[in-house]
């Protein structure tokens, strides 16, 4: 009980000490269910991040193996349905109820401690953690591997590589002074807000131009499609056809941003676009400098 309300705390021995107790078993429940197979030990690391972000909502200490186990079992299934792994863990809220005001304050610092340590991975690393764990609708390795023109197995290895560093970096952050995710992420919220206002009151070449470098570029795979003025104009011609984009979410680290929006088509054309999109942006200077779109799949 005294490891989770360590590992609450940023402290990082704990934190290796309590997973490293409760592996096998988290192992083993991911080999019941995918067999011994990579996706096996892949569904022990997504678990793994999962509980590194939702430890504060573990109101039953002594419960803390049966918490990490069922995350795993939620993982695997969900990987054999073929969809990403969920955030949400509804057959555990028994064990989430009657959070108090200190049990917050935990949840808090253990999600500030996690963010300053993803800030320490390399760019790459970066965004695809991101991507992969903190995306609301998460690509899967297949997704990822065509959003960024590489192959599978790559996106795997850097996975797994992120998650390597990701522990070191923890280790080296853990007591640092950092910036509060939740805060960049509302300020970005607003940013995708007016940017879309933007784009539907014909300014959208008037905000690019603060907010946007000058040789910012939308990419395909690891290829460069076009410019400023690409993006402009794609963007007026789903409005013209009377495409709208409704923010959803937004989540931001010190150089990656990801946007999640809505795609609603006219009536007269309800299959113009798929139903959703989300907007993986680079970040420059405060201002957007890459940017990739990884689509929903259409029903």
């Amino acid at each position: 009980m005294e490891l989770v309300q360590d590992t609450r705390n940023g402290e990082v021995a704990a934190l290796g000490v309590l997973l490293e107790r409760h592996r096998a078993g988290m192992r083993a429940v991911a080999m019941s269910l995918l067999g011994n197979t990579p996706d096996a030990d892949d569904a022990v690391q997504d678990a793994t991040l999962i509980a590194l972000r939702r430890i504060g909502d573990l109101r039953q200490p002594e419960s803390v193996g049966l918490w990490l186990r069922a995350i795993v079992r939620n993982v695997c299934r969900t990987r054999l349905r073929s969809a990403p792994p969920p955030s949400p863990l509804p057959d555990l809220a028994r064990l989430t109820s009657g959070a108090g005001p200190e049990q917050v304050i935990d949840r808090h610092a253990m999600q500030d401690w996690l963010w300053r340590a993803i800030d320490e991975l390399s760019p790459v690393l970066r965004t695809t953690v991101m991507l992969r764990h903190f995306s609301a609708r998460t690509p899967s390795y297949d997704e990822m591997a065509t959003l960024f023109g590489v192959p599978v197995g790559t996106v795997r290895s850097r996975l797994n590589e992120a998650r390597r560093r990701l522990a070191a970096a923890m280790a080296a952050t853990a007591e640092a002074v950092h910036a509060d995710v939740r805060v960049l992420s509302r300020e970005s919220a607003r940013a995708a807000a007016e940017t879309l206002a933007a784009a539907e009151q014909g300014r959208l070449a008037e905000l690019a131009a603060e907010r946007w470098t000058a040789d910012v570029g939308y990419y395909a795979g690891r290829h460069r499609v076009g410019g400023r003025d690409f993006l402009i104009r794609g963007m007026a011609d789903d409005l013209e056809a009377g495409v709208r984009q409704r923010f959803v979410s937004a989540v931001a680290g010190r150089d990656t941003v990801i946007w999640e929006m809505d795609l609603v088509n006219p009536p007269d054309d309800p299959g113009h676009c798929p139903p959703a999109v989300a907007w993986l942006m680079s970040v420059k200077g405060a201002r957007m400098h890459r940017l990739r779109l990884f689509h929903a799949p259409r029903p």
